[in-house]
């Protein structure tokens, strides 16, 4: 069964950093895509990053470009996201989604749960 869990959400207070994890299992993660979204309430889900299957090919939403850096580690079947100089408006819940569709085609069929990140004083 393929699963995608994300951890490391929380509060943090604005310019801080955080570091979201995404656990695959059930499935070989060299082969898909990831990317992360996020979803704030009242606001349409945003991707905010996403990395090629092998890792060599990465792609931001102008908002986080500079800020974030997603990254993958294959063997451990883990997928990161580095937040830094976080900012108010960058809360949201986090999630982490799966493409078998090669890089320019990605279409994510498989989405973890979701965790919490809220920026705040």
């Amino acid at each position: 069964q393929l699963r995608l869990v994300e951890t490391g959400g929380g509060l943090v207070q604005p310019g801080g950093p955080l570091r979201l994890s995404c656990a695959a299992s059930g499935f070989t993660l060299d082969y898909y895509v990831i990317g992360w979204f996020r979803q704030a309430p009242g606001k349409e889900r945003e991707e905010v990053a996403c990395i090629s299957s092998s890792g060599g090919r990465t792609n931001y939403a102008d908002s986080v470009k500079g800020r974030f850096t997603i990254s993958r580690d294959n063997a451990k079947k883990m997928v990161y996201l580095q937040m830094n100089s976080l900012r108010p408006e960058d809360s949201a819940i986090y999630y982490c989604a799966a493409s078998s569709r090669p890089w320019a085609y990605r279409k994510y069929d498989y989405w973890g749960q979701g965790t919490q990140v809220t920026v705040s004083s």
